[in-house]
Parts: C-alpha cells; sequence; structure tokens
C-alpha cells in the first residue's frame, strides 16, 4: 500500500496527491545489470545460446542437410504420447508434407542432468548430436567425430 502525500497545488489551490515509488529511501529501482551484460543474459537464453552453438557446430559438416531441418527450445516434454519411463531430453520429428523436420530440445531435463556450464554444453552438443543422427539414419559419431568423448556425470 502505498501512501499518499500532500503535492503541489494547483492554480484553483487545490492539492494534488503524489505517489510515492521510493518508499524505503533506497532509491528508484532499476534493472540489477545493464542490458548486453552477461549478468543481464536469463538461464533460457544461455541454454537457448548453447544449441545455437552446437547446431553451428554441425552446420560447417552437414549445412546441405540441415538447410531442411528447424531447432526449437521448449522448457520441458508434453508427455501425452510418451509410453517410457524416462524423460527425454530432446526429441526428433521426420518431416511430413509442408512440416519440416524438427529437432526440440527440452531445458529443463537437460540442465538437471549437468552439474556444471561445461557438462552442460558437452551434454547440449551431444544431444543435438544424437537427435540429428536420428534423423538421418546414421549413428551420431558419423555426425559428428567427437560424440561421446567426454565423461559425463
Amino acid at each position: 500500500m502505498s501512501r499518499r502525500t500532500p503535492g503541489p497545488e494547483t492554480p484553483s489551490g487545490a492539492s494534488l496527491p503524489r505517489i510515492r515509488r521510493d518508499r524505503h529511501g533506497r532509491g528508484m529501482r532499476g534493472p540489477l545489470a545493464p542490458s548486453g551484460s552477461p549478468l543481464s543474459v536469463s538461464r533460457a537464453q544461455r541454454f537457448d545460446d548453447l544449441v545455437i552453438a552446437a547446431v553451428e557446430r554441425l552446420d560447417r559438416r552437414w549445412q546441405d542437410q540441415l538447410a531442411k531441418v528447424e531447432f526449437a527450445v521448449e522448457d520441458v516434454p508434453a508427455l501425452d504420447d510418451w509410453d517410457r519411463s524416462w524423460v527425454p531430453l530432446a526429441r526428433a520429428y521426420a518431416g511430413t508434407g509442408a512440416l519440416p523436420a524438427r529437432v526440440v530440445v527440452f531445458r529443463r531435463p537437460v540442465e538437471t542432468r549437468a552439474t556444471d556450464p561445461a557438462k552442460l554444453r558437452v551434454l547440449v552438443g551431444d544431444v543435438v548430436t544424437e537427435q540429428v543422427a536420428e534423423l538421418f539414419g546414421v549413428e551420431p559419431e558419423e555426425i559428428d567425430p567427437a560424440y561421446g568423448g567426454h565423461d559425463l556425470p
């Protein structure tokens, strides 16, 4: 609840109410970090950037094939049509008709499996590689020779 203090008077002598936004004397509120600084980037945006970096790395070798694939990030998977007991980290959908092939990476399940930012970057790369390999019907090592060469938890 904000307190109203008498404000300046109008020409007719009536006082206008003034709402104080600085209730505790700490100054006006604003962003904690300037836009563009690393602190202003959200976890979701950092995750999106990791997926983009993984796709760009694969795109160097598979540019023609990946041009027909859409990549997306969702927070959690919808498990309505999922009949397994584990939660997927990503899903690959083959293209049908006018819809292109699509790879969807699920942010929250991937983040919970990585213990630090370096392992998260590696895990995102491996997950994207696995899904692309599934779409193309090849082994992940053929898509990315560095696949699986990391010690993840």
